[in-house]
């Protein structure tokens, strides 16, 4: 998998994002406004959409790259559906 991506990145990206899920949850004990918790939330989902997008990306250029250069062009193609249909579902 590191092969795939720039796993630096990565884990800045989850750091920032677990920062974000703290944050949330403090507002929940101070009883921030309900709007304001929402576009938290939203912001913290955008940027974890963004981490699947960028492994996504990695997995393409490197893991279907690599299957399609060597011969396994159905199979790849066929895992690499499989890969974009469970990342969409979190959206």
């Amino acid at each position: 998998m590191k092969q795939c991506m720039d796993s630096e990145n990565l884990h800045r990206r989850l750091n920032k994002i677990m920062g974000q899920l703290r944050a949330i949850d403090k507002m929940i004990d101070e009883d921030i406004p309900c709007e304001d918790v929402l576009i938290q939330i939203n912001a913290a989902k955008g940027a974890l959409q963004k981490v699947g997008q960028v492994v996504l990306e990695g997995h393409l250029n490197h893991c279907v790259r690599e299957g399609i250069e060597h011969g396994n062009a159905e199979q790849t193609i066929a895992e690499f559906a499989k890969a974009v249909e469970h990342f969409s579902r979190m959206t």
